[in-house]
């Protein structure tokens, strides 16, 4: 009986031991109180420090935000000056723009007008040459004082290029009560070809004329090549008698 109790009791504390009821344990700190306080103060220097070192890298921070806001603020400011300098180049540029159109319209109607002066002055020019070739026609055209009769009043030959010669010979015939003259021009070139004496008539040996008081035949002549022209006679034939005749050297 008494082993018996002996195990029940154990049973009994054993059971207690590992239950809800069984009473708590308290593990207490084998470290001496003023090692205790070093670890403390330590731990708190350290954390003290830490506060510290936040506190200033949240000021730098602060800091460079405001620099970088100044910044910002100054690269606005130069945008919108640059914009403006960039508005104001711009409206330069068109205004140059501008003046240099306006410039060479006026040029352009200046060389238009220039143009068209030119073209009135050579215009002007021609007539007034064929005035003066008309005024010399007609003072051809007033017979010589005593004068009747078929007469050549003008004989004229220029060079056109170095192939051809332009040739033109005035008629007139005065008197009273004329009839119209019915007979043939013969026109005679005279000069060198490649330093030989040379001598040609129109093509068909005359031409034919009809006066009753004046005319004016023209025409061209071929040259021959190396052909110099030294004189031109024209003749105006009535049948095989010569009623005038003129010569002229070139």
């Amino acid at each position: 009986m008494g082993l018996l109790d002996s195990r029940t009791m154990r049973f009994r504390l054993l059971r207690r031991r590992l239950t809800i009821s069984a009473p708590r344990m308290a593990v207490r700190s084998a470290l001496p109180w003023p090692f205790r306080w070093a670890v403390l103060a330590i731990v708190l220097g350290f954390c003290a420090a830490i506060g510290l070192w936040a506190f200033e890298f949240g000021k730098d921070i602060a800091g460079l935000e405001k620099g970088s806001r100044e910044e910002l603020v100054r690269l606005r400011a130069d945008l919108a000056t640059a914009q403006a300098e960039l508005a104001t180049v711009k409206s330069d540029r068109d205004q140059a723009q501008s003046i240099a159109n306006t410039a060479g319209t006026l040029v352009t109607a200046e060389k238009t007008s220039h143009e068209r002066v030119l073209a009135q002055l050579k215009q002007m020019e021609m007539e007034n040459r064929t005035l003066r070739d008309d005024l010399g026609f007609f003072e051809k055209l007033i017979p010589a004082a005593g004068g009747e009769g078929m007469a050549i009043r003008s004989l004229q030959a220029e060079l056109q290029g170095s192939t051809k010669l332009k040739w033109q010979v005035l008629v007139i015939q005065s008197g009273k009560n004329l009839a119209e003259f019915n007979g043939r021009l013969e026109v005679t070139f005279t000069g060198f070809v490649n330093g030989k004496p040379w001598v040609a008539s129109l093509p068909g040996e005359s031409v034919a004329v009809r006066v009753r008081q004046y005319g004016r035949i023209e025409g061209e002549f071929e040259l021959p090549a190396q052909a110099v022209v030294k004189g031109v006679t024209a003749k105006v034939m009535d049948g095989t008698v010569v009623k005038a005749t003129q010569s002229i050297k070139l």
